[in-house]
């Protein structure tokens, strides 16, 4: 038993030991890679050089073979314009003079021609272009061909034929592109390699050299000739390159490094211990603190958050670190806006004594934030981003605005009690007039029917006259009676002939406007319980308000617009009205701000209209919306309810109360 303890004792201390041998030897492993590393660069530089040859062969041939072509077309070609010259030349006469003249000898000279002979049967020169200053009469044996060398096309003509005398350096260099003479030297050779014409001025044969060269013949209409490119540059071979050196090099430094690696692991392990202790206290500090800290890198993303960041959010550590913006406790109705912030912020923007954000808790919970921003310096001296700090300041912004709340609400209070009392006054010093127009109508008409006077069209102005001064009298009166905290007279109207007759007044607005009335009408609306004189002025505020939105939004073109009136059944107990436009929109406003009070769009309105419409539509037990159109522009919409005689006798029993509680309840609100 012993014995086994002891050899399971030796057996675990030999792997130990190996273990540590085996770590102690690691440091070798960055010399082992770089070996392995330089026998795989050599193979593939080898591989390389192979597949470089190749494809430097390929295109060689390629090349060759492509320029061979083209001289072939283009000895084609001036084969062709020979026989062109020969079809015609029997038509001429035979003299030096007349053949120069011939227009295909002309072009040709421009191009590659040296000169043309015709000759007889016998090989003796009929003429010759250009024309020759001596030797008329000699066989073409025996003149020479001048200063270079020179080949030949014939073409027969009957027992004659024409000897056209052309330049070979004159069709390389019209045949073979300048991209290929910047790579290769062209020449035309014979059989015996001797060159017959050259791009270059002194051509030399360098295959010897060592430059790659391929031929090829030219073909049929240049017998025995042959092109041959020539590689200008010479590719070292492999062994003479910089791969060998370079690598010893690099393996020396590598066994360099691989020492100072050690060195420097063992420093950096001495180094780690220190740091971690000093982290340890440093986070402890953070973590007491009662500010947020936030670090940022120059992209946004979240490098390091202490635990007031992470209470103040409601997310934890590992769920902020890494994060790119968008954050998760923005306001997700104010991407946007924060996005765009963040991006100044970014650029090193933001300012220097703190800005006020709006954040979300994890929860929902909106919470105002002061934040502050500095540069965060690395080591180096290098600004790698942004270090924030981040300090809650709700509760503060909830008692000032609790403050601010209090103190507008008694503003407007009073605003409310003194236009209140002025519209009051205003509507009873109107009472008076009116009744006094209706009371001259009146005896007016009574005058003119005493005296017999039968005009039917002065009587029945008179009488709309006196109807429409009633009319207005009842409008002061019940706004006066609204404003003086009255019921309003409640009875069963039709909202459709209601909102009829309101159009009916603005006929002559809206047509100055040019603007259209469309409606939209669902059958057999029951009728609504609902007051019809305010309900006509809550119409006519609302058609006005959209002909002045359209026409501000096209004021110089004056093309008015379109107005849609839409009549429907809102569940079982209400009937609703829209009225839609085709102006501008609300522009992201709501119903609760465009009816604030002293709140208006026009530069000359008080901001009273919406505010009493809406106030209007609640005392009836109806409600106010506002949107988008169908016309495109802004909609107002209202429901009241529709009447039931139960409703009526509660009415006359005593239930003005409740409605006075409702109207009151309402404006407290406002």
């Amino acid at each position: 038993m012993l014995a086994q303890q002891s050899i399971a004792i030796e057996t675990t201390h030999g792997l130990r030991s190996m273990r540590a041998g085996v770590r102690r030897m690691l440091w070798l492993l960055p010399l082992l890679a770089s070996l392995l590393f330089v026998v795989g660069v050599l193979a593939w530089a080898y591989r390389a050089d192979v597949a470089e040859r190749e494809d430097r062969r390929t295109t060689l041939i390629a090349d060759a073979l492509s320029s061979e072509a083209q001289l072939r077309d283009l000895l084609g070609v001036e084969m062709a314009r020979l026989l062109e010259l020969a079809r015609h030349l029997p038509q001429q006469q035979r003299t030096s003079a007349s053949l120069a003249e011939s227009p295909e000898v002309t072009e040709g000279l421009r191009r590659i021609w040296l000169g043309v002979t015709w000759l007889d049967a016998n090989n003796r020169i009929i003429a010759h272009a250009p024309e020759q200053s001596e030797g008329a009469g000699l066989r073409v044996g025996d003149q020479a061909d001048g200063p270079g060398v020179s080949a030949h096309l014939t073409q027969a003509v009957g027992n004659e034929k024409l000897v056209l005398r052309y330049s070979p350096a004159l069709l390389l260099r019209r045949g073979i592109p300048w991209w290929l003479t910047r790579k290769y030297d062209v020449q035309l050779i014979d059989s015996n390699e001797q060159v017959i014409a050259s791009l270059d001025q002194a051509p030399l044969r360098t295959e010897a050299q060592g430059h790659e060269s391929y031929m090829v013949a030219v073909g049929a209409n240049m017998p025995g000739a042959f092109l041959e490119l020539t590689l200008r540059e010479v590719a070292p071979p492999f062994w003479r390159t910089l791969p060998l050196v370079l690598m010893a090099g690099f393996l020396g430094l590598m066994l360099a490094a691989t020492l100072l690696l050690r060195r420097q692991v063992v420093r950096i392990s001495r180094a780690e211990n220190a740091w971690r202790t000093e982290a340890a206290w440093r986070q402890a500090m953070e973590d007491s603190a009662l500010v947020g800290l936030r670090a940022r890198d120059a992209e946004g993303r979240i490098l390091y958050v202490n635990r007031t960041f992470c209470h103040m959010v409601g997310l934890s550590a590992d769920q902020l670190v890494g994060l790119r913006p968008p954050m998760p406790y923005w306001p997700p109705d104010a991407l946007d806006e924060v996005m765009l912030r963040n991006k100044r912020n970014l650029e090193g923007r933001a300012p220097r004594d703190g800005y006020e954000a709006l954040w979300c808790h994890k929860d929902g919970r909106r919470l105002n934030v002061m934040v502050f921003e500095s540069p965060l310096i690395d080591a180096n001296g290098t600004q790698t981003g942004w270090m924030g700090s981040i300090i809650d300041i709700t509760a503060r912004k909830l008692l000032e605005e609790r403050e601010r709340h209090q103190t507008e609400a008694m503003a407007h209070q009073a605003r409310l009690t003194t236009l209140g009392e002025v519209a009051s006054a205003l509507a009873h010093q109107l009472n008076q007039p009116l009744t006094v127009i209706m009371g001259y109508n009146a005896g007016l008409q009574r005058m003119l029917t005493d005296a017999g006077y039968d005009n039917q069209a002065v009587l029945h102005a008179l009488s709309q006259q006196g109807e429409q001064a009633a009319e207005a009298g009842r409008i002061v009166r019940r706004i006066r009676e609204f404003l003086t905290r009255r019921a309003p007279q409640r009875e069963a109207c039709d909202l459709v002939a209601v909102a009829r007759r309101a159009a009916e007044l603005l006929k002559r607005d809206l047509q100055a406007a040019q603007v259209s009335v469309e409606w939209a009408l669902a059958p057999n609306l029951p009728q609504v319980f609902a007051d019809p004189i305010l309900m006509e002025q809550v119409l006519i505020n609302l058609i006005r308000n959209a002909v002045d939105a359209m026409l501000g939004a096209t004021p110089h073109d004056g093309s008015g617009g379109r107005i849609r009136m839409v009549a429907q059944r809102s569940g079982e107990r209400f009937v609703r009205m829209d009225v839609e436009d085709s102006g501008p929109g609300l522009s992201g406003r709501t119903v609760d701000a465009l009816s604030a009070p002293f709140y208006s769009t026009k530069s000359d309105g008080m901001g009273m209209g919406l505010a009493i419409c809406r106030s209007v539509i609640e005392v009836h037990h109806g409600g106010m919306d506002a949107g988008t159109g169908s016309l495109g522009g802004a909609r107002f919409s209202f429901t009241l309810p529709v009447f039931d005689a139960q409703l009526q006798i509660l009415q006359e029993s005593g239930s003005e109360l409740d409605d006075e509680d409702a109207r009151a309840n309402s404006e407290g609100e406002l």
